[in-house]
């Protein structure tokens, strides 16, 4: 366990601690290069400079070697902090997503109700090793300088400090803005991951903020960088004070010139670990959230070893004077005085009994002993549970006997032996491969095989067809027996107070036979037997307003009793669920189907121009920009080139003339310094502009595209909400960085590389044409690392993908493992996808080394060979010292550009990644083409909505080899009313899928009013189309945004109007807060029943031509079914036709009697007579 005061490091165990002692001593080996090489070049400068006749080949030689030594240690150094640093970073990591799952899956189920799905897991920094390197070099720099001369170095300190003073106020505020933006995209993600239909309009406009912040930080970056300026200013001095020094204390030139580099490599040092210190604060401040997480204390606890065991549970349970409100909403008191022995507070009893929450007031007793003193596993592990809305994980720990028993006393058994890879079917995230009833039914027989003591069944049958219904009834009856068995049925009284108690018999014959509100109940629900025995109903209208007209010729509708396809209502976070029009179902992975991503990306190869094409509208802010990137370029290799001089003018004779070159330069110096300042400030500024701008237009671009994707592209496995978000935020981080910042910098050290090797050139080509030779070296060792790198860094993030989604799924489904005490197995199963990034990790650690060592060891190394070959052609008299200095200096700084390229060619390569990715969304083909761009026809006020399906064969695409469909023929006519029956899993919900076009057959077509489906513009077509799923999906907003998303611009009497019709505004009303009622994140602070509600009305608000129901009043109360029905649905026995869907085909249609005449043969007879 880790210690909770151990700050950063607290997960750091053993190894890890003597991983972190080695790699800081790599960090510190590594920051040491510049400070020795200037140690050496200063003996170097002397002994050239002079030019003294002693001078030879052997001290060329000398201090050749001593670079080379240097160049060698330092490589070493570097190999061990890379390693290191990398192995420990991941080891720790991977501990703190443990420990922060962990924490996550034991906290109290209140907790989530006022949580966000969406939360980072944290990497510990890479930034640190680099921030001890400079520190390093900055500290050891500094005695260097005082060695060699002490005068100099006191006179020039302040300059130094005054590096710091710019970079800590301006890198202060680039971490405030860091946050500020941080929080911005955060909440901007939030919203990406739960309305993928909305998400242009609320996404761009959440966005908007971090748009600005992102240019308020390229402003203040400017003026970071600007500031740095100070550079030149303090060169300025160091040389006026450096040439009386040389003249007037006779100090040594080389050495009063390498003092001069030294500070102001010094000032670098602190400029560079300024960004890493930010990015580890920002660490600390992640890290201190998370262990905020894991250190949270539990209301509560799930073990303390002080709670009791009992060795016999009869199974008694009996709530007392229990007052209870959702920690989501106090003021709201939803149990009141609730007393019951083995009775019914529906969904609310049933999460007190499993103590998701624990009651305000009152106790709960299980065989007389109150619950809180009973160990929380225990108790849930003698609990089965059966949710309304089932969530599927795989198949638990179990025997296959027992599994194979389970399966079939929850009449599973046989849809499952049916399928391609039998009980090793893969459900995919959240059992979305699985049709509703499927997943019912599964869920029933995991309850089952617990062998429970007590058996919650929260509507357990809700989803299932009649046949399906009856047969696992009879295996709930007998499971039941010995059990203590709590149903919570859509029948029953009031939540907020038991008003009655007994038996059915008991309860009916009160007040002498009247009844009172069960029986009442009773009835309204007998009134509806029929119609859910039917299992659906096809509703047309021919006129769109007949709705709000409350009139029974009702627009079209479907109805089927359960969905039986793999994905189109259901996402893997309930997140891009279908629920209104033109809605995306599941979710999108940027990378797709990897083969047909592949080919996109490939296909990509113009997306430079595309980008400059997209980029067009801010061509001035771009020139603006390159033109500060190319003075502050041009900055650099002149103050080289009059460093050069100065370290030559230190070696002149005459000390007039000395002086008089030495305060030109200074002057020289201060005016780059003024330059520098206003040319950072235009480039950074202006590229901060037109990057936010340009990646604000490419993220509404592909969210644009992404709601043209189909469904089928959704139903691949990896194609998960976590990773979308995921990849929404990162992709457009990296594309936003690669423009704004990488761009720049590119420019900027491509015309100053071009400009040092033109002037190196003219100045001695000799030394210049072998340092010049030496860069590719240089280059090729980062970008080979860097190379190396994402490939190992891609491995590893597509290994951790499979941890992540199981991660998002646990934390979705918290009710589900809570009760079932699966903490464990999921931190098993999340533990075992660690692997494979684990052993990345290794390989990444020593590649990271190697490139490390290469980079340190070529610059070290190129140094060495440049003062070899200079020496040996001064001897030689082919060059002079001057030239030698001129060259080395002005490539020197050239390279030290190139080599900073280099660190960053990791960057480069994957916003070169990201723009393809970006590009291969934007360039995706839709298999269902939406006709956007005018060619399609529109829907007409003269449209009736007349349906047919016409010989259609269909598979989904997650699994061609089930056909769904084989030869298929069915009609809808206008303002006639269609029923649908069939078992589960026959294809009832894929007809709707059909019809809303998330699919197309593969062979056959669908026809709306005499055009093929396929000749419509797909937005238009959706628009006049309304979908309630079974399971409604809410967003995180008000009751009346949610409503209102069906109809935007819709007036308030219509909204009132809607709500009313759909039985939701007396609930409505009764909320404190009313129609501006908050509904958290999907809904979840209101019950099943009042999201379907809105849920309804969302749907009449848009008066569509076509309404489709899968199953739409499942979670209502029969009262509430029966004011829809007598509001808007005719009763499905006075249906116009009933179809009936076997084995992929209707074998039978016909009004309800026709099919009933058909007499006990039929197979619509043989399904209601169950």
């Amino acid at each position: 366990m880790a210690n909770k005061g151990g700050g950063l490091f607290r997960y750091a165990d053993g190894i890890d601690k003597v991983l972190l002692v080695l790699g800081t001593l790599g960090s510190i080996g590594d920051g040491m290069m510049s400070p020795v090489n200037m140690y050496i070049l200063s003996g170097a400068l002397n002994d050239y400079g002079s030019s003294h006749q002693s001078f030879s080949n052997q001290i060329v030689d000398k201090y050749a070697l001593r670079l080379l030594y240097s160049a060698i240690g330092v490589g070493i150094y570097a190999f061990i902090e890379g390693v290191c640093w990398t192995r420990s970073a991941e080891r720790q990591a991977s501990r703190m997503r443990i420990e922060y799952l962990k924490s996550v899956l034991r906290q109290q189920v209140g907790f989530f109700e006022d949580q966000t799905d969406s939360f980072s897991t944290f990497q510990v920094i890479s930034t640190t090793p680099n921030c001890l390197a400079h520190l390093t070099s900055f500290i050891l720099g500094l005695v260097v300088a005082f060695k060699l001369s002490w005068r100099l170095t006191l006179a020039a300190l302040p300059f130094a400090l005054m590096f710091i003073i710019p970079g800590l106020r301006f890198g202060k505020a680039l971490m405030s803005i860091g946050a500020e933006m941080k929080a911005a995209y955060g909440n901007a993600g939030a919203i990406a991951e739960q309305a993928i239909s909305l998400i242009r309009t609320i996404y761009s406009n959440a966005l908007q903020k971090s748009m600005e912040l992102r240019i308020k930080q390229g402003f203040t970056k400017g003026l970071l960088i600007g500031s740095m300026g100070i550079i030149y200013a303090a060169w300025a001095f160091q040389a006026w004070v450096g040439g009386v020094l040389v003249t007037e204390e006779g100090e040594n030139g080389g050495d009063v010139f390498v003092i001069g580099i030294c500070i102001i490599l010094g000032g670098l040092s602190v400029m560079s670990a300024l960004p890493n210190l930010s990015f580890i604060s920002e660490a600390r401040h992640s890290a201190l959230k998370i262990f905020e997480m894991i250190d949270r204390n539990l209301n509560i606890r799930s073990e303390n070893g002080k709670e009791k065991l009992l060795s016999h549970v009869r199974g008694e349970v009996e709530f007392k004077e229990v007052d209870f409100s959702y920690p989501s909403r106090p003021e709201t008191l939803v149990l009141h005085g609730f007393n019951l022995k083995v009775g019914s507070g529906k969904s609310t009893a049933i999460s007190l009994l499993e103590r998701f929450y624990d009651p305000v007031n009152g106790d709960i007793l299980l065989d007389g002993h109150n619950i809180k003193k009973l160990q929380l596993k225990w108790l849930r592990s003698h609990i089965g549970l059966v949710n309304q809305e089932p969530i599927l994980f795989g198949k638990e720990d179990a025997s296959m006997e027992l599994v194979i028993k389970a399966a079939k006393a929850a009449s599973v058994h046989d849809f499952i032996v049916k399928l391609p890879n039998g009980y090793e079917t893969q459900v995919g995230q959240l059992g979305l491969q699985l049709s509703g009833g499927q997943k019912q039914r599964v869920a029933i027989a995991r309850a089952l095989i617990c062998d429970p003591k007590i058996l919650l069944l929260n509507e357990a049958t809700s989803a299932l067809d009649a046949q399906s219904e009856k047969i696992v009834q009879e295996a709930l009856d007998h499971a039941s027996h010995g059990r203590t068995t709590i149903i919570v049925a859509h029948r029953p009284s009031t939540i907020r107070r038991v008003i009655e108690s007994g038996s059915h018999n008991e309860l009916i014959q009160m007040n002498n036979g009247a009844g009172g509100a069960y029986k009442k109940m009773v009835q309204l629900q007998q009134a509806a037997t029929q119609n859910e025995e039917s299992n659906g109903v096809f509703h047309l209208t021919e006129a769109r307003h007949n709705l709000m007209n409350q009139t029974l010729e009702t627009p079209i509708s479907v109805r089927s009793s359960y969905q039986s396809s793999p994905t189109y209502p259901l996402s893997p976070i309930y997140a891009f669920r279908p629920v209104i029009s033109y809605t995306i179902a599941s979710s999108v992975e940027m990378h797709s189907n990897e083969n047909r991503n592949d080919k996109n990306i490939n296909k990509s190869s113009l997306s430079g121009w595309c980008l400059l094409q997209m980029n067009a509208p801010e061509w001035k802010r771009t020139l603006m920009g390159c033109f500060g990137a190319i003075s502050s370029g041009a900055i650099q290799p002149i103050y080289a080139y009059c460093m050069r001089t100065v370290a030559s003018v230190y070696f002149l004779k005459d000390s007039s003339k000395l002086k008089s070159e030495i305060r030109l330069y200074s002057l020289i110096f201060l005016g780059l310094a003024v330059a520098s300042f206003f040319a950072n400030l235009l480039q950074h500024y202006s590229f901060a502009i037109m990057g936010e701008r340009l990646v604000n237009r490419v993220r509404e671009k592909i969210l644009a595209k992404v709601l043209t994707f189909e469904i089928g592209w959704f139903d691949q496995d990896e194609n998960s909400s976590a990773a979308i978000c995921a990849r929404l935020s990162t992709e457009a981080s990296t594309f936003r960085s690669f423009i704004a910042d990488r761009m720049s910098l590119l420019v900027q050290v491509f015309f100053s590389a071009s400009l040092a090797f033109l002037f190196s050139l003219i100045v001695t080509w000799r030394i210049a044409i072998v340092m010049i030779a030496f860069q590719p070296l240089l280059i090729g060792s980062f970008y080979s690392r860097s190379v190396l790198m994402r490939s190992m860094s891609e491995k590893a993030q597509k290994a951790q993908n499979e941890g992540s989604q199981l991660a998002s799924e646990a934390i979705v489904n918290h009710r589900t493992i809570t009760a079932f005490s699966s903490q464990k197995k999921i931190l098993h199963l999340f533990v075992e996808t660690m692997r494979g990034p684990r052993q990345q990790s290794i390989k990444q650690g020593y590649i990271s080394g190697f490139g490390l060592f290469s980079s340190q060891f070529l610059t070290t190394s190129s140094i060495s060979l440049t003062f070899w070959y200079g020496g040996r052609l001064i001897t030689q008299g082919l060059v002079t010292p001057k030239h030698l200095f001129q060259a080395f200096f002005i490539l020197m700084s050239t390279g030290q550009n190139i080599a900073n390229i280099g660190s960053m060619t990791s960057d480069l390569a994957k916003g070169g990644c990201a723009i393809k990715r970006i590009f291969a969304i934007l360039d995706w083909r839709s298999e269902i083409e939406p006709h956007e761009d005018g060619k399609g026809i529109e829907v007409e006020e003269s449209n009736k909505g007349e349906i047919e399906l016409k010989d259609v064969f269909f598979a989904y695409p997650a699994r061609p080899n089930q056909m769904i469909f084989k030869g298929l023929c069915l009609k809808i006519k206008a303002s006639k009313m269609l029923a649908l029956v069939g078992q589960s899993g026959s294809g009832k919900s894929t007809i709707i899928g059909l019809i809303e076009r998330f699919y197309d057959p593969q062979t056959g077509s669908i026809i709306i009013d005499g055009y093929d489906i396929k000749s419509y513009k797909l937005r238009n077509l959706r628009s006049h189309i309304a979908l309630v799923s079974q399971e409604p999906t809410l967003f995180a907003g008000t009751i009346r945004q949610n409503i209102v998303y069906g109809k935007v611009e819709a007036k308030e009497a219509e909204i009132r109007k809607a709500a009313i019709l759909a039985n939701a505004h007396e609930f409505i009303s009764s909320m404190k807060d009313g129609y501006e009622t908050y509904c958290g994140e999907r809904g979840v602070k209101l019950s099943g029943g009042q999201k379907q509600r809105i849920a309804l009305a969302r749907a009449i608000l848009k008066t569509p031509m076509i309404l489709l129901l899968d199953e739409a009043t499942s979670a209502l109360d029969s009262e509430s079914e029966s004011v829809v029905v007598a509001h808007r649905l005719s009763t499905i026995e006075k249906a116009d036709s009933i179809a009936v869907i076997k084995n992929g085909k209707v074998v039978e249609q016909g009004s309800h009697s026709n099919l009933l005449g058909i007499g006990r043969a039929g197979a619509y007879n043989s399904l209601i007579n169950l």
